[in-house]
């Protein structure tokens, strides 16, 4: 099955939900970046609710979500955009934490002293920037708990990651349900309920359910409105002249340094470890293009 969400809202206008196969683009950026299998599943959650919050985005709106916590993860990050482009990173991709009888301890890897971030670029002159500190480090749970404190929009999410024995992702997907003002509570408490009863998001995708089935058997009974489908893909958007006018930005002083080196300079872009060289005569152009 290939990565997509599949985004849908109930006829009344009440309900709102996006469910989402992420298979493929965890399983590559999880492979990028060397993750251990705890860092794997962290790592995994966050990108699939990039993916779930992205589908509320238009045109050329971008969103990035980050947490910063005490964990030995550091930092996770992850970014989308309307067109379901997704790309991830994490500071310490070996957390070491070892995986339990009963699954992956996530907070234990996250840190449970930290916050989560949430930068959307939505075409304005400056991006809007939320911050909520970490309710319990389960990501899913922090999301759901950024979107119902800071946005005001009751919300629950659902992200689940599955790896093989060798520790590559066999099933990875989310689910995204949001109430609209004035909502229905007593379909609000169906969902809730039934959302209890449901067998896990990698569960169901390894059972052969799609995004479209998820939402199908929590909605059963509910009349659903017009439906949308995105694929979902790995894709990073660095480039060259994108380093090179970073490495202008540095400043005189320590372009004079790296041009002075015998070797040359390497970048290296943090979501999709491309890399990036620079002779010192290159520097050199730099240092001369930054003085005028």
């Amino acid at each position: 099955m290939k990565d997509h969400l599949f985004r849908v809202a109930t006829k009344d206008g009440t309900l709102r939900a996006t469910a989402a196969v992420t298979t493929e683009l965890v399983d590559a950026i999880c492979r990028r970046q060397g993750t251990d299998p705890t860092a794997s599943v962290a790592l995994g959650r966050l990108v699939t609710g990039a993916a779930l919050m992205g589908s509320l985005l238009k045109g050329d709106q971008r969103l990035a979500l980050m947490i910063e916590a005490n964990g030995p993860l550091k930092k996770l990050h992850a970014e989308t955009d309307a067109l379901g482009q997704v790309r991830g990173s994490v500071r310490v991709p070996v957390s070491g934490v070892a995986p339990t009888a009963t699954g992956f301890d996530v907070p234990a890897a996250v840190g449970r002293a930290g916050f989560l971030h949430v930068i959307k670029d939505l075409g304005l002159k400056e991006p809007y920037r939320g911050m909520v500190t970490l309710y319990s480090s389960e990501i899913a749970e922090d999301l759901a708990y950024y979107l119902t404190s800071s946005e005001q929009v009751p919300s629950t999410v659902a992200l689940g990651v599955y790896l093989e024995a060798d520790g590559h992702v066999s099933a990875a997907g989310g689910l995204l349900v949001q109430a609209m003002p004035e909502g229905d509570e007593a379909l609000v408490a169906l969902l809730e309920q039934r959302l209890v009863t449901l067998p896990s998001i990698s569960t169901l995708l390894r059972d052969g359910y799609g995004p479209r089935q998820i939402i199908e058997e929590l909605f059963t009974g509910i009349p659903l409105g017009q439906t949308e489908e995105t694929p979902l893909v790995f894709r990073c958007t660095c480039s060259r002249p994108q380093v090179r006018a970073m490495l202008k930005s540095l400043g005189p002083q320590e372009l004079q340094d790296m041009a002075a080196r015998d070797e040359e300079t390497t970048v290296t872009c943090e979501f999709c470890k491309e890399c990036y060289t620079f002779s010192p005569d290159e520097i050199k152009t730099l240092l001369a293009e930054s003085d005028k």
